[in-house]
């Protein structure tokens, strides 16, 4: 099965919150994931919809099925991150604006992801942080100063 497959009717969970422009004519999008099951495929469809409505997909070229893909990778590593590692995911953020795409995955961890250093490929696990690097533009992690948690933030190019 692709993952970049057109998701059905209501087969996308809760709906997302309102879409938002920013200032820089980009749009936003938050799904709470707190208290859901089944969140890995929660966050990929919820961000799929979003390339789709966006207009990422369907791609009409291997570069843009790529970069989709790319994305809905992305998710699923941070969002596995979260559950594996910080208590779960609390809410995913899906934002675009100049040709860039920024997720965000907030969580009550307090770790500190990064990649395992050295990276040893025929390992198996622990691989996460280490796909993100490779594939994103730049990636970080935003402590939170109220509570405990951080958000760990990933951004990848539009297709060209």
């Amino acid at each position: 099965m692709s993952t970049t497959r057109q998701p059905s009717p209501g087969d996308l969970g809760p709906e997302p919150d309102a879409e938002q422009a920013s200032a820089s004519g980009g749009t936003n999008r938050t799904l709470a994931l707190e208290s859901a099951s089944g969140v890995v495929p929660l966050a990929r469809d919820f961000t799929r919809q979003a390339l789709y409505d966006w207009g990422w997909l369907p791609a009409s070229t291997a570069d843009g099925r790529a970069a989709a893909e790319d994305v809905l990778l992305v998710v699923s590593e941070l969002v596995t991150n979260a559950c594996l590692h910080a208590e779960g995911p609390e809410r995913l953020r899906v934002s675009t604006a100049s040709k860039v795409l920024r997720l965000e995955v907030t969580d009550r961890g307090a770790g500190q992801p990064a990649p395992r250093t050295p990276h040893r490929a025929g390992r198996p696990g622990g691989h996460g942080m280490f796909i993100v690097q490779r594939l994103c533009l730049d990636w970080g992690v935003h402590r939170m100063t109220d509570r405990p948690g951080k958000t760990v933030w990933a951004e990848l190019a539009a297709p060209a």
